[in-house]
């Protein structure tokens, strides 16, 4: 039984939501319903583009096939209306680079780049631009429906108008594997590590892939990232990984996270990881792993800098300029050494005060707070607060330096866990990247 011949409407718009227009009528040049809507394919361009709408695939006798932009001469809210009254009826088949609006998007999470949390598609809005008869070709994805749809005993209430954002706010996470080749991730490797790590722990399985997946792709960003997830998490998505990349992402982490994250693993894959280290970083996190890992030992990273107590204000920051690999909290303070023993004390701040031939010793302390690596995180955390200390150095029975707590280690150890899963205070609006509400890129704006 074939369907009821509809006439074409001649009006046009400028903006049809995608949730309106999901199974409406596919009608041939003649006036004849050939099928429904079922998905709407678009690509996802390079640069500051929108991206265009291709194609729409088209429910016809139970198969769905492809009908090109380019033959499509209206969209309108209820229907689309073609060029032609013949379509190819081969199977829909996606190709590399494909975006499906209904599978990929609609009712699936995406990155709010502002806001640095993942928002639910509730619908999609496509812009005309360009071409004033509303053909398939002028058509783009524009913006987001990201505000629950209102319910009234259990029914999406209709009306009551949409809630969009410029599609451009997003970063999408698309599964598909074929679409993969083209995507927007610069954005999110923009982000803090921190606020990554932050996506991850909120992700499901397929999210946390994806957003590992473009992380990877800058191995630094990825260990700053490891840092900062907490070790419920970070343990998880080392468990999917295998001894050698596990080896190689804590080779680029910081020595005393690498530390519990080796602990964190499997008993069985502890020593495989290990030999599969770098050397060096090898020797720190088997020497920090001997610690108790609440003690000043298990907390404290073992790169630091120092200078002889012979040495120069110019000498001495020669030394923290060079110290590239060891974290800016740490390179606070020069730990002045004599013999090997902690006899002092310099802030940097001091040393670029200083006249640059002003021996270091005429500026440091000379009886600086220092704790023993069986210290208790909180005895650390009180003498930070009495002393106003960003790092505390850690010292053995005869004074040598074994390394440094800083107050990031010590404020993340002690913040209950409950504080960290609390709402996070307002941050300012980052601007837009890309000029929203500007009518020069070509969008209809309503």
């Amino acid at each position: 039984m074939t369907e009821p011949t509809i006439s074409p409407k001649p009006e046009s718009v400028a903006t049809v939501h995608l949730s309106q227009l999901l199974k409406a009528p596919v009608i041939a040049a003649s006036g004849e319903a050939i099928g429904r809507v079922d998905d709407l394919v678009v690509r996802l361009p390079g640069g500051d583009a929108y991206p265009p709408v291709i194609g729409v695939v088209v429910g016809m006798g139970g198969r769905d096939v492809f009908v090109s932009a380019e033959r499509i001469r209206l969209f309108e809210a209820d229907r689309i209306v073609l060029s032609v009254n013949k379509v190819d009826l081969r199977s829909f088949e996606r190709r590399a680079g494909e975006v499906l609006l209904r599978a990929d998007i609609l009712g699936h999470r995406l990155i709010d780049v502002e806001a640095v949390e993942l928002v639910h598609a509730y619908d999609v809005e496509l812009d005309r631009v360009g071409v004033p008869d509303g053909s398939g070709s002028g058509w783009v994805l524009a913006r987001l429906d990201t505000r629950r749809p209102a319910r009234l005993f259990g029914l999406i209430k209709s009306g009551g108008g949409h809630a969009s954002r410029d599609w451009k706010a997003f970063e999408p996470l698309i599964g598909h594997e074929q679409s993969l080749t083209l995507r927007l991730s610069s954005r999110l490797r923009g982000l803090k590590p921190a606020e990554i790590a932050d996506l991850l722990e909120d992700a499901d399985k397929h999210e946390q892939d994806e957003i590992l997946d473009q992380v990877h792709d800058d191995p630094e960003l990825e260990a700053d990232v490891f840092e900062e997830l907490d070790s419920d998490k970070s343990s998880r998505l080392l468990n999917d990984m295998s001894d050698a990349e596990v080896a190689a992402l804590l080779g680029r982490m910081r020595a005393d996270d690498a530390a519990d994250s080796v602990i964190d693993l499997k008993q069985s894959r502890r020593r495989r990881v290990l030999d599969l280290m770098p050397p060096g970083q090898r020797v720190k996190v088997v020497t920090l792993m001997g610690f108790n890992p609440d003690s000043a030992g298990g907390l404290m990273n073992v790169d630091f800098v120092s200078c002889p107590l012979d040495a120069t204000a110019a000498q001495a920051l020669s030394v923290v300029s060079a110290a590239h690999a060891v974290q800016p909290e740490a390179l606070l303070k020069v730990h002045v050494l004599d013999s090997g023993r902690l006899v002092g004390v310099v802030s940097v701040i001091a040393l670029l005060q200083a006249d640059p031939a002003t021996p270091v010793a005429d500026l440091m302390d000379d009886d600086p707070v220092r704790v023993a690596p069986e210290t208790d995180i909180t005895d650390i955390a009180l003498l930070m607060a009495d002393y106003n200390l960003y790092a505390v150095p850690v010292v053995d029975d005869a004074d040598r330096v074994l390394g440094v707590v800083t107050v990031d280690d010590v404020l993340e150890d002690v913040i209950p866990e409950d504080w960290r899963r609390r709402e996070p205070a307002p941050r300012p609006a980052r601007p837009a990247a890309t000029g929203s509400g500007d009518d020069s890129d070509g969008v209809a704006r309503p």
